[in-house]
Parts: structure tokens; C-alpha cells; sequence
């Protein structure tokens, strides 16, 4: 069987929605980094494949990599899994890969929350089973899993911290395509005092007894992130530096109403079918929808802090739904290169409907 890895990966800034990003058209926010991994290969692309939820329709795949410069032969392939449609997108650029039927891939995904023509969110669960909020839902987690307002606030605040540490040490520059003025996530163009934030923050999805806030939960953004998957023996001979090895993945469903949760029967299954546990893997990068899904999920898979989101996460830069999936594997391929004891590493995501998806990756540098 072949092996696909991932040999380049990079992202646009975060902006908010209607933030410093609001006049880009999501074909323009990810044409950028088609043309930049596509470079000095484009008629090696097999194909372009992109995760998108709120954007304007049609093939924006497609769409990206007219803009791009890319040979016509490159159709583009859209996706739409919700939250997970990046992370979903790289997995199906791995299975193609590894299964032969092409050898370079271009995949991730894009949001422009600020162009989106629709005025309400998709329907995610029949009117029978209910439809909750993802805000909603992150209650019914909390809930149901006993995590309470103080200790999504204590998590929060550890993500908070290690996003400005990672900003300050200049380690997001490194995952960023420098886009014409944009260079850095808009949140880090105005510090804030985050513990007070934190502390004075009331509850906004359920009002009675409520646990999730503004400053426990994540905002809405825009932004594009784009990773270069390669047939490995390829990679060889183009000179490319394999980092991530792609070994398996897992795709798993839940209750529509707990999709905080849906991360922990991917990963769980995942782990067993592979002979491995917690343990085994050196890093984690859960996306950071709301703090009382990730403690949740720490929670039930006995995952430390100490190796998940090491970097920070969505809570501080934002929640871009289509790039999301794609911005935690980025964000792996960076944070394994400055380490040298890490073998496997995971990225997982839930996404409305109560869907979960993980990769397993070997560390190959």
C-alpha cells in the first residue's frame, strides 16, 4: 500500500467575522495558499480538495484554484461536514492517496463567515430528534458529563495563556501565509485582560443554571488553511521533507444533541483497532469549540493537558468551521518539528449533528 504524508501546510490570519478579513470572498481568502504549496509542482496536483459550510455554494475547491493559477486539469473538490469538513478533507486526500488514486493532493478548507449569504445556520438534526445550538449543546455536555463553569473557565484560561505565549514567541508565524497587510490573527491586535474576562462573564445559551459563556466558548471568524499531501516515494524524489506520515482515522456519530463529545468514539475506536492507547500519543489537537467539550473529552479519555492544545486554540484565535480541521493538523506539523520525542499524534474535531473525526499520524522528521 502507499503512504501518504503531509510535507507542507499553511494558514491565513484569523480575522473576526466582519473583522479585518470581512471583503474576502472565500475563494480569495484560499487561492493565496493553493498557489503558494502548489508552487514549482502544479502539474504534479492531482487535486484540490476543500471543506466549506457557510459560503456562497457551488465548488469553491474549484473556484480556489482557477484563482490560484492552477492548471486547468485541477477540478477542486468542495466539502461540507460541518465543523469537521477540513480535517475531512485531508483525510480523503490521505485515502486517496494511500489507495493510488492520485499522488499530490492540496487539502484543507475555508470560511468567510462575513460574505456568507445565509442568515441562519443549516439544520443539523430532524425537528424529531431536536436541533439545539451548538452553544445549547455545549450545555447539554456539561451537563451530562459533570463539567462545571469552573473548570471550563480554568481551561479556558490555560488556552488563553498559551496562545499569547505561543504569539509572543513568534511560533504562529511559522504555520501563517503573510497575505498582503494581513501578518497576525486579528485577536492579537488588542490584548485583553482574560482572567477578568473570564470571571465577569455570564452565561449566554441557557440562562438558568447556565455554565457556558463568551469567554469559555469560541468566536466567529474567518480564515483558510491548506495542507500539501504527497504519495511519500513522490516526495522523495521532488526533495520535499516528510513530517507527517498518515496511518489511520476514524469517523464516529452521537446523540446530535452532544457533539462536544463525538471526538471520544473516534478516538477511542481509532486507538484500539491500531494496538495503541493515550499514552502512546505524544500530542493531541482537539478543536476548541467550547471548553466544556474539550474538558469533556479529557476527561473521558484521561487525555493530560500537558499534550493537548499545547499551543493554545480556537478559544483565543478563533473558529474559521471549514479551515478549522485543517489549522490542528498545521498546527501538529510545526509543533513536531520542535520536538524530538513524539511518535504519534491525533487531531480531532465534533461538528454539528453530533459527528466526530480523528487522524492518526507518525511523526516521520
Amino acid at each position: 500500500m502507499k503512504r501518504a504524508v503531509v510535507v507542507q501546510a499553511k494558514r491565513t490570519p484569523i480575522g473576526k467575522e466582519n473583522g479585518m478579513l470581512h471583503l474576502l470572498r472565500p475563494h480569495e481568502l484560499a487561492a493565496p495558499l493553493l498557489q503558494h504549496l502548489g508552487r514549482g509542482i502544479e502539474d504534479k496536483v492531482d487535486d484540490v480538495i476543500l471543506g466549506n459550510v457557510v459560503g456562497p455554494g457551488g465548488n469553491v475547491a474549484r473556484l480556489s484554484a482557477l484563482e490560484a493559477g492552477l492548471p486547468f486539469s485541477v477540478t477542486g473538490m468542495t466539502i461540507d461536514r460541518q465543523c469537521s469538513a477540513g480535517l475531512e478533507a485531508i483525510r480523503m486526500a490521505c485515502y486517496l492517496t494511500q489507495g493510488g488514486a492520485g499522488q499530490c493532493y492540496i487539502a484543507g478548507g475555508v470560511e468567510s463567515t462575513s460574505t456568507s449569504p445565509y442568515p441562519t445556520r443549516a439544520q443539523f438534526s430532524p425537528d424529531s430528534i431536536g436541533d439545539p445550538d451548538m452553544g445549547v449543546a455545549a450545555e447539554y455536555v456539561a451537563r451530562e458529563y459533570g463539567i462545571t463553569r469552573e473548570m471550563q473557565d480554568e481551561y479556558a484560561l490555560i488556552s488563553y495563556k498559551r496562545s499569547w505565549e505561543a504569539y509572543e514567541k513568534g511560533l504562529y508565524k511559522q504555520e501563517i501565509l503573510e497575505s498582503g497587510q494581513f501578518e497576525m490573527d486579528e485577536e492579537f491586535l488588542r490584548p485583553r485582560n482574560m482572567e477578568r474576562l473570564v470571571k465577569r462573564a455570564k452565561a449566554v445559551f441557557v440562562q438558568e443554571n447556565g455554565t457556558v459563556t463568551a469567554a469559555n466558548s469560541c468566536g466567529i471568524h474567518d480564515g483558510a488553511c491548506a495542507v500539501l499531501v504527497m504519495e511519500e516515494t513522490l516526495a522523495n524524489q521532488l526533495d520535499f521533507q516528510p513530517v507527517l506520515r498518515f496511518i489511520d482515522s476514524q469517523v464516529s456519530g452521537v446523540h446530535p444533541h452532544y457533539p462536544g463529545i463525538a471526538p471520544v468514539p473516534a478516538i477511542q475506536e481509532l486507538l484500539k483497532r491500531n494496538r495503541l492507547t493515550i499514552e502512546d500519543i505524544g500530542l493531541v489537537e482537539i478543536n476548541e469549540a467550547f471548553a466544556s467539550k474539550i474538558v469533556a473529552c479529557t476527561q473521558e479519555l484521561s487525555i493530560p493537558y500537558e499534550k493537548l492544545n499545547v499551543r493554545g486554540g480556537a478559544l483565543t484565535l478563533g473558529h474559521p468551521y471549514g479551515a478549522s480541521g485543517a489549522i490542528l493538523v498545521t498546527r501538529l506539523f510545526y509543533e513536531v518539528q520542535r520536538r524530538k520525542d513524539v511518535k504519534y499524534v491525533l487531531a480531532a474535531i465534533g461538528s454539528g449533528g453530533g459527528i466526530g473525526i480523528t487522524i492518526l499520524f507518525e511523526v516521520v522528521v
